[in-house]
């Protein structure tokens, strides 16, 4: 039987609002009340402060639409026309890549050869709105997920708050639902490949970032494989220590194990059993990552021509001349302003109210 505990610590640290203290629970089949010390985590910065209407990241823009923490946030995403794109389909896999057909062809490189992708920050470490690109929404702009009609955010796993890294996707990459992966035997989870940058700076949703990549992990989530790659920002103080998988071992003890840990357990206070992984939960090095990464590459280049089915995904898009999805950006603007006539402004937005709880789970 697992056991999660919910505590707090002997002192409240300094907020700038107080939350009311939650109930001391034990959670698990046949759990008993258990008398201890509650600790309430400080409130980590509203959406809204991580976020601004018209944040420029050099070639691209973002502009919000509705309120953080509410089921009609959109955030949408501009090229450096001020034109509404699709960050899963139009921000190219790699940065200054020449193109054939709109689609990147030649291989971006850094001073040092090695390979450079574009990485699509969806949350910022130490957040927990569970924040990401809506594959099954035109234009595909990064919302707040939902589960059983409420936000979802992911619990406080001691000692960690939130997300432990800067997690997004890599654009145009997609784990095919329909192919059953050789090596881990289960089928693609339908979303863009999932990453974990490692770097010192906290980024904000909807930054664009170059990243060299360092390793992948194979996560096991029910039937589905759903890989995470580990990277790093070209841009990072510390990026020209990071090669390989092992320097991450050298020069960050423990982040892996830890990253391990995180993706086992983070389901588990929803009272989901723990996830598995393919490799018995070793890290793969970067040429098997960038392996993963051409595959789901080329398999995005088939969704975006027809060659296969959708799976749900909403594939519009205003770059990728030769595919029958793509519209002009008039046609982008019009999407846009439709989905915005329905967001219901009085809404007010509200956190989740155990965002600062802390879950003990006995390994």
């Amino acid at each position: 039987m697992r056991v999660l505990r919910l505590l707090r610590p002997p002192r409240p640290l300094p907020a700038p609002r107080l939350r009311p203290r939650p109930r001391l629970l034990l959670l698990g089949s046949g759990a008993e009340p258990w008398a201890g010390r509650s600790w309430q985590l400080p409130p980590p910065k509203p959406l809204s402060v991580l976020l601004s209407p018209h944040r420029a990241m050099s070639q691209y823009s973002t502009e919000e639409r509705g309120s953080p923490h509410s089921p009609q946030y959109r955030l949408y995403f501009k090229n450096v026309a001020g034109h509404y794109i699709s960050p899963f389909h139009d921000i190219p896999l790699k940065p200054e890549s020449k193109e054939e057909k709109g689609i990147p062809t030649k291989k971006a490189r850094t001073s040092e050869h090695e390979e450079v992708f574009n990485m699509v920050v969806e949350i910022p470490r130490w957040t927990n709105a569970k924040m990401e690109i809506d594959t099954k929404e035109p234009l595909n702009p990064i919302k707040q997920d939902i589960k059983k009609g409420k936000l979802r955010y992911v619990a406080n796993i001691f000692p960690h708050k939130g997300f432990i890294w800067n997690y997004g996707a890599l654009p145009q990459t997609w784990e095919d639902p329909c192919h059953i992966d050789s090596i881990t035997k289960c089928h693609g989870d339908n979303d863009p490949l999932d990453v974990c940058e490692i770097g010192s700076k906290v980024h904000a949703p909807g930054d664009i970032i170059q990243v060299k990549i360092l390793g992948i992990l194979a996560l096991i989530d029910g039937d589905e494989t759903d890989w995470k790659l580990i990277a790093i920002s070209i841009d990072d103080p510390e990026a020209s220590n990071f090669h390989s998988i092992d320097d991450v071992r050298k020069y960050k003890p423990n982040y892996l194990e830890a990253t391990v840990d995180w993706f086992r357990f983070y389901k588990v206070p929803d009272g989901k059993p723990e996830n598995t992984f393919g490799f018995n939960g070793e890290f793969k090095d970067k040429d098997f990552a960038h392996e993963v990464i051409e595959s789901t590459h080329k398999c995005w280049k088939a969704l975006l021509h027809k060659e296969i089915d959708q799976g749900g995904i909403k594939c519009v898009n205003v770059k990728i001349n030769d595919s029958p999805y793509c519209c002009s950006e008039e046609e982008a603007r019009s999407i846009v302003e439709k989905a915005s006539a329905s967001v219901d402004k009085d809404f007010v937005s509200q956190e989740d109210e155990d965002i600062n709880k802390w879950h003990f789970i006995k390994k």
